[in-house]
């Protein structure tokens, strides 16, 4: 496995602004913001990207839809937020742990880029 910057985060080797934990995921302040909220969500299991993901992933894939939704409450994004997961090198991913970016606190536009 691939060691990515997620890993040392998760090992707190790298600090990061951690908004949540629990056992199976975590959420951290992107240092790069794209929206005046921008949270990264994680698993603590390393699944390279979302085309990596297999059907026992099942549950994990919705834990970490599940963190989204309460890092969204916790973060009160009650007017509307964005989740993306980038998959790929066309798909804009650049970190290989799959991730999903909470974006809000402004409107979006469509299409994203």
């Amino acid at each position: 496995m691939t060691e990515t910057i997620f890993s040392k985060i998760l090992r707190r080797e790298i600090p990061a602004e951690i908004v949540y934990e629990d056992e199976k995921t975590l959420a951290f302040r992107d240092i790069n913001p794209q929206a005046p909220v921008h949270i990264l969500v994680i698993p603590k299991q390393v699944i390279p990207s979302l085309a990596h993901a297999q059907d026992t992933d099942t549950a994990l894939l919705g834990d970490l839809l599940n963190t989204v939704r309460k890092v969204a409450i916790q973060e009160s994004l009650d007017q509307g937020y964005r989740v993306v997961i980038n998959t790929g090198p066309q798909g804009g991913q650049t970190v290989h742990h799959i991730h999903l970016h909470l974006l809000g606190g402004r409107s979006m536009k469509w299409p994203p880029g």
